[in-house]
């Protein structure tokens, strides 16, 4: 008797957990502008090759790379860095700010 009532509480135990689950509300978090990082733009230059990148963000300031197979490569320039496979564009990744 005892096995079948655990059977049957169970499941009215577990709705009610969700259900308690559900009642769990956000906090709203506030930055004042000026306490706001620095904004980065950044072009969508994904899929664009290493020359076509060149010629619309100029030369990069250092490169690393390339390492690994498929060879990746990391371009860096003032504010991003820019990730290649062989000698397309994966990624542009911000510099952490501060």
């Amino acid at each position: 008797m005892l096995k079948s009532t655990f059977h049957l509480l169970a499941p009215a135990a577990f709705a009610a957990l969700l259900a308690g689950a559900s009642v769990a509300s956000a906090e709203e978090l506030e930055i004042p502008v000026g306490e706001q990082g620095k904004e980065t733009y950044i072009e969508n230059i994904r899929g664009l090759k290493k020359d076509e990148v060149t010629a619309r963000l100029g030369e990069p300031l250092g490169i690393q790379g390339p390492i690994g197979d498929p060879a990746i490569t990391r371009w860096e320039y003032q504010d991003f860095y820019v990730y290649f496979e062989w000698d397309t564009v994966l990624h542009t990744v911000r510099k952490p700010q501060g």
